[in-house]
C-alpha cells in the first residue's frame, strides 16, 4: 500500500474531525485536530480519559506549537532546540485563552516536536499538530501495533499503520519551569 495514500486518508480523516490511530517513538498514538472541541472530546470518551488532567500536542517542529504556548525566552528555545525534534515532551506555559479541553486543570501545555518521521509526515501533511495520547483505554496497556490499535479500539475507523521508533517507554515529560521529571 502506497504510504503517500495511507497519510493522505488519515489527514482527510482528521480533517474531517474523526480520531486517528498513528505510530509514535514508543507506541500507537490517539489523536485528532486539536482545535476541533468535538474531535477531542470524542478522543476523551474513547480513550476514557478524565478531561482534567490535560493533552499532549505534536507537531513536526516548534512552529506548529507555537499558538498553544506562551512566550518564551531565549534560553528556553534553546534547551527546546536542544531536545527537539525526540522523545521529550515539555509542560510549557499555555498561550491565553487555551481551551481548557487541551489543557485540563492546568496553566501548561504539553507539547512535543515528534521524532517520528511518519508521524512528522502527517503533521505537515494535515498542516498542524494533533493530539498525543497512547491508543488504549485508561489503565489498559498501550498498543504497539495497528493489530492491538484495531482490537482493543475498534471504533478507530483510520489506523496509520508504521513502526513505532523503538523507544522501549512512553516519552518523556519535563516541566520547563521546574526541571521535573514528570514521566
Amino acid at each position: 500500500m502506497n504510504s503517500n495514500w495511507k497519510i493522505n486518508q488519515a489527514v482527510s480523516a482528521l480533517k474531517s474531525g474523526e480520531v486517528i490511530a498513528y505510530p509514535t517513538e514508543a507506541v500507537y498514538g490517539l489523536g485528532c485536530d486539536p482545535w476541533n472541541k468535538e474531535a477531542v472530546l470524542q478522543l476523551l470518551t474513547i480513550k476514557q480519559r478524565p478531561w482534567q488532567k490535560g493533552l499532549i500536542i505534536i507537531g513536526s517542529d516548534l512552529k506548529q506549537l507555537q499558538p498553544f504556548i506562551a512566550h518564551l525566552s531565549e534560553d528556553t528555545l534553546k534547551l527546546l532546540e536542544a531536545t527537539w525534534p525526540g522523545p521529550t515532551t515539555w509542560l510549557l506555559p499555555a498561550s491565553e485563552g487555551l481551551p481548557s479541553f487541551l489543557t485540563g486543570e492546568h496553566d501548561t501545555i504539553a507539547v512535543r516536536v515528534t521524532a517520528h518521521r511518519q508521524t512528522a509526515h502527517l503533521c505537515r501533511e494535515f498542516g498542524g499538530p494533533i493530539i498525543s495520547t497512547s491508543a488504549n483505554r485508561a489503565g489498559m496497556r498501550p498498543a504497539k501495533t495497528k493489530w492491538q490499535v484495531k482490537n482493543q479500539l475498534p471504533e478507530i475507523q483510520v489506523v496509520l499503520s508504521g513502526a513505532c521508533s523503538g523507544s522501549d517507554k512512553p516519552t518523556e515529560i519535563r516541566d520547563i519551569q521546574t526541571g521535573e521529571k514528570i514521566r
